[in-house]
């Protein structure tokens, strides 16, 4: 390959040199497709209907290096898809009596459309053993940090007390989430057979030329056990029906990567807001530098998660267009899937890879967390105040003492505590209870425990 046509990921910081990238190369589809051809072959022989040496044969040579990639990418162009001018190449690599058993009954959908499963199964493992490790880590976080508390932000602004634990077992519980719908997709992905229209026809036409001629139903069973053979061979998961133009399995994947983006990028976003310098309640555990400013340490890892949470979903929206599609095979929506599909892969395999350098060096500062809680001069439990003086005095009256003191307490730079303390309708409580009262770190509610029931899941 040429350095003008090499794609060495100069533009996808995002996925380049992680593992997903290298599962979803040129090479890597080229290998899939020819592990499909090789797989076809060996299950024909296993139902009797090639020999095994011719097996043997075209599994020997179905190896990639021995295959020109920008070759075929380019003779791709005439038939359009790859499959055709690697065949035509698999066909002359391989003896002569086993040249006939190259390909015998399939279309180019049946190959790519396998391959692409593949693919996809192979980086789904890669993405699960990153999700593995961003969960576990999340898992330490949550627990060393159960009773950290730091202030909770609705809408930018402070709201009341919460604990870095709890924010972080909401982060895994996302992770296990996408966990388990990568899991149970990567689990169905199926191979494709179906010939020419997807009724097998070519496959008991085949088995016609054996005398003696089989019955219909003898090609019926032929055409069912050779679909199973072949997911068998693969290995993958043996398909109801021929799926041309039925892109479940597509639209499934789709949604599973898609939502592993966003799950992700909810945990960088969050990360990305508390790095900011004015907040800095966490910080990356090895920080990206800058071309012009040698003070900064950017948080690369929380940045390139989040750029791929917003590429993921406009990439599954196109696979999920590509389910209307006509006829038996179609023109355009099956074509439209495997660069989309590639690029969905490589996205959020390669978030996936920085998310476990992300999650296992994140630095936590919890003095940081503790004075901005006091940001507010107590405000910040102005709901707690509301409750509890709403027995001494109403609750409209509760709220209308509190909406005041909040003033004075912004005014005047004083504590809401002492403020309330100045409240004739207050004089019966005392200061010591109304600083208790207005201490961000005893109003956290149920954090902890809703901490230790979300470290519970496995």
């Amino acid at each position: 390959m040429s350095l003008e046509s090499a794609d060495f990921g100069l533009l996808a910081p995002g996925r380049a040199g992680s593992p997903a990238d290298t599962a979803t190369g040129d090479t890597a589809f080229l290998q899939a497709m020819l592990d499909a051809e090789a797989a076809l072959t060996r299950a024909q022989a296993t139902v009797g209907r090639a020999p095994a040496e011719a097996a043997d044969a075209v599994t020997g040579v179905a190896h990639a290096d021995r295959f020109d990639v920008r070759d075929i990418a380019l003779r791709a162009r005439t038939g359009g898809n790859p499959v055709i001018p690697l065949v035509a190449d698999l066909t002359a690599a391989v003896p002569a009596d086993a040249a006939p058993y190259v390909h015998r009954g399939a279309t180019s959908q049946d190959i790519m459309d396998t391959a692409m499963m593949l693919v996809a199964r192979r980086t789904l493992d890669l993405i699960l053993a990153d999700l593995a490790r961003a969960e576990a880590a999340l898992a330490r976080l949550a627990s060393e940090h159960r009773d950290t508390v730091l202030p909770g932000r609705t809408l930018t602004q402070h709201a009341v007390p919460t604990t870095f634990g709890l924010k972080a077992a909401g982060w895994r519980a996302l992770v296990l989430d996408a966990r388990d719908r990568v899991r149970s997709v990567r689990d169905s992905l199926p191979a494709q057979l179906g010939g020419a229209a997807g009724t097998l026809a070519a496959f008991g036409a085949y088995a016609d030329g054996v005398r003696p001629r089989t019955t219909p139903s003898v090609r019926a069973r032929l055409g069912e056990d050779l679909i199973a053979a072949y997911a068998r061979e693969l290995p993958l998961a043996e398909p109801d029906l021929p799926w041309h133009t039925l892109r479940t399995p597509v639209a499934d994947l789709a949604a599973a990567l898609a939502f592993t983006a966003g799950a992700l990028g909810k945990a960088a976003t969050d990360i990305l807001t508390l790095t900011r310098t004015e907040i800095a309640e966490l910080s990356e555990g090895s920080g990206g530098g800058s071309s012009a400013m040698p003070h900064k340490a950017n948080p690369v890892r929380s940045t390139l998660i989040a750029a791929a949470a917003r590429r993921a979903p406009a990439l599954a929206a196109t696979l999920h267009a590509s389910m209307a599609a006509e006829d038996e095979r179609p023109a355009g929506a099956w074509h439209a899937e495997w660069e989309t599909l590639r690029d969905l892969l490589r996205t959020v395999g390669g978030a996936s890879h920085h998310a476990v350098e992300l999650t296992e060096n994140l630095q936590v500062h919890p003095d940081a967390m503790r004075e901005h809680l006091g940001l507010t001069h107590g405000l910040i439990v102005s709901e707690r105040l509301a409750a509890e003086l709403a027995p001494f005095v109403g609750r409209a009256r509760a709220k209308e003492l509190l909406t005041a003191a909040a003033r004075r307490t912004r005014d005047e730079g004083r504590s809401l505590a002492e403020v309330l303390a100045e409240e004739p309708d207050l004089s019966g409580i005392d200061l010591a209870d109304l600083a208790e009262l207005t201490d961000p770190t005893r109003y956290t509610g149920s954090a902890g425990t809703l901490t230790d029931r979300a470290l519970e899941r496995r």
